[in-house]
């Protein structure tokens, strides 16, 4: 069995993306150009390439992962993810979430995630970035773009090889691969089909602490692994399939889009410490899984009809969803127990000659959606979205040994978006949605880990200001609630409802231009995160839900510099105190990062050139990443990285 993996990693995938760099085409400035910051709206949240900003992720919008609830989107069109995305084929993505929601189709209670396809048109160019991220690992990626023979047919790809380090010494090796044909027969008609693997190898397993009270373990050594070399797994993603917009006349629109999303792992490893006692001793515990995949395909269709009258334009939509989703785990092998030892301390034990794997579960969910929304704009005057749909959601559970369990849900769900022209600079908003939404899997730590939770019924209001003056400035203020099922650690361990969460708080994006050298991004969330329920009633329960903070600011500069091609940016985020234990007595204490950068850009014999530099964690901070009660991961320490992009 191999120890380490990188060596091998090294010689397996490096060379294919070191061929590709012959890859030719004329110049034109494509990856040389990227900039989230200037390129943002609001500090709500974008990708831009390898770089992501803002109040919220993927896995985090108003304290919620859009990912794990199943809000994602390509293009617009519903998109079931199950293998991850990569800047191969989606170089971006947008939080759709409040304010920028308005005229968005059926919004989500956790907000959306609308990823990006590349697209090419009829200039040539090939993009190649090559460097070291953080902990020193180096990286390579290809994108280009070209035309075919073909009339209306062009085609972006990618190829990327990267061995990524992590924040607890762990480390593993990427390729990234994408193709992502684009054919426009006409101006009225687009389609955008493509296909986009990425191959994990030797994916070490990061440590996860738990605590054998209601306290906080003492801080350990970033950066340096002490779990077990053994404990490592290949994984595969891969997501095909195609994006169809055309135009209809002047009135009708279709748009569409069919999906296929699947995530599998080889046999993979929870590398765990568990009793962990302020004084720093731990027992160290290996579970091993056998083979673990889920697969989705699924789709949406769409018909639109627009009316004008005059200033004002109404549009009707119906649309059709659908998803098929099969997934297999568990089959867990009885634990390794390693003893105990000092935590942060690495000691080797070998690994055992063979793992006794139980049966696995099999699960498989099926769920279509039925909508019909209307959309009013009138020029200068406001917007208005109203909306139902008739989903139907039906899951069948195999458990090993037991009779199959089929659970059904077939709720109507309704939104609706009213925004006010207060003035050419004001606009006024208010939403609220219902939504039936995918509550992840229970996390590594829990007694029942890798089970695939039931779906849950949200909902959200949401009201808001936004200001927007010329180009400079824009200001947007807005006030949520959000409330869903509460999922955390019993008394057994086991993860599951234990009342209603409710996310209640501000949030304020201000974007713009000081001057013509200086961009600013700056944002706050501020919230009362609430669990109500009998368990809190009953002191069993805090009330207020693990992980999650009060307070969240951030802020993104970036300034050019007198000096031709030259700018620097500043990044500074700031979390609140979390409350780290399922009673609510451990709390991990407030915390500030602060980044540094710079960019050059230049001409390299006449190709656009880019060189990035990057320190991450400026001040060294130490906190925890919290993973569930009393249980612990660890956050980044200072690193930096660099890279350089060239256009050709």
């Amino acid at each position: 069995m191999r120890e380490r993996g990188r060596p091998e990693r090294w010689r397996r995938g490096w060379p294919i993306a070191v061929v590709a760099l012959a890859w030719p085409s004329p110049a034109n400035a494509q990856r040389a150009g990227d900039n989230a910051v200037t390129a943002a709206e609001d500090a709500f949240g974008a990708t831009v390439g390898n770089e992501s900003i803002g109040l919220y992720s993927t896995s985090s919008v108003r304290g919620f992962s859009p990912v794990a609830a199943g809000n994602v989107r390509i293009e617009g069109i519903y998109f079931d993810r199950q293998g991850y995305t990569s800047p191969r084929f989606t170089p971006g993505s947008t939080i759709r979430v409040g304010l920028s929601a308005q005229g968005y189709l059926f919004p989500a209670p956790t907000g959306i995630v609308d990823y990006r396809l590349q697209r090419a048109d009829e200039q040539a160019v090939t993009s190649v970035v090559a460097g070291v991220n953080a902990y020193q690992a180096p990286f390579v990626e290809v994108d280009a773009k070209m035309p075919l023979a073909a009339r209306g047919w062009t085609l972006a790809a990618g190829l990327s090889q990267a061995d990524e380090r992590y924040y607890d010494g762990s480390d593993a090796g990427y390729t990234r691969a994408a193709l992502v044909p684009r054919w426009r027969p006409s101006d009225n008609v687009e389609l955008l089909p493509f296909v986009a693997i990425t191959q994990g190898r030797g994916e070490e397993a990061p440590p996860g602490i738990r605590t054998q009270g209601d306290f906080l373990p003492p801080e350990v050594r970033r950066g340096h692994y002490f779990g077990q070399r053994w404990t490592h797994k290949d994984s595969r993603s891969f997501n095909a399939g195609m994006v169809a917009k055309a135009r209809l006349g002047s009135e009708w629109a279709l748009a569409g889009g069919v999906f296929r999303s699947s995530f599998e792992s080889g046999r993979a490893f929870a590398n765990l410490f568990l009793e962990t006692t302020r004084e720093g001793m731990t027992r160290e515990v290996v579970i091993a899984d056998p083979r673990q995949r889920s697969a989705s395909t699924s789709g949406e269709l769409r018909v639109s009809h627009s009316h004008a009258a005059g200033p004002r334009l109404h549009t009707l939509h119906v649309s059709l969803r659908a998803r098929d989703v099969e997934k297999l785990y568990g089959g867990s092998a009885p634990a390794f127990d390693l003893g105990w030892h000092v935590l942060g301390e690495a000691v080797a034990r070998p690994a055992p000659a063979s793992f006794a794997f139980g049966e696995r579960t099999r699960d498989n969910v099926r769920q279509w959606t039925a909508g019909v929304a209307y959309e009013g704009r009138w020029r200068e005057v406001g917007e208005i979205g109203i909306g139902v749909q008739k989903t139907d959601y039906r899951k069948q559970v195999r458990l090993p040994g037991l009779p199959v369990a089929h659970t059904r849900d077939s709720p109507l769900l309704f939104y609706g978006t009213l925004a006010a022209h207060l003035s050419p600079e004001w606009v006024l908003h208010a939403g609220y949605a219902r939504g039936l939404e995918e509550s992840g899997v229970a996390p590594e730590s829990a007694a029942n880990r890798n089970e695939a939770l039931p779906a849950i019924r949200t909902r959200q209001i949401d009201a808001g200001l936004r200001w927007h003056l010329d180009e400079r400035w824009r200001l947007v203020a807005g006030l949520f609630q959000v409330r869903k099922p509460y999922f955390i650690n019993n008394e057994h361990n086991v993860y599951t409802v234990q009342g209603e969460v409710e996310h209640r708080g501000v949030e304020l994006s201000l974007s713009g231009r000081p001057t013509d050298r200086l961009t600013l991004l700056a944002g706050a969330v501020l919230m009362d995160p609430r669990v109500t329920g009998p368990a809190v009633r009953a002191g069993r329960l805090g009330n207020k839900p693990v992980g999650q903070t009060d307070r969240m600011l951030r802020m993104n500069l970036d300034y050019q510099l007198p000096f031709p091609g030259w700018t620097i940016d500043l990044g500074a985020s700031h979390y609140g105190e979390r409350v780290a234990s399922r009673n609510g007595v451990s709390r991990a204490p407030a915390y500030t990062l602060v980044d540094v950068g710079a960019r050059y850009r230049f001409s390299l014999h006449d190709l656009p050139a880019t060189l990035r530099a990057q320190i991450l964690n400026v001040a060294d901070t130490f906190a925890w990443n919290i993973q569930g009660s009393n249980s612990f991961g660890l956050i980044d320490k200072r690193r930096w990285m660099l890279s350089l992009t060239v256009d050709f």
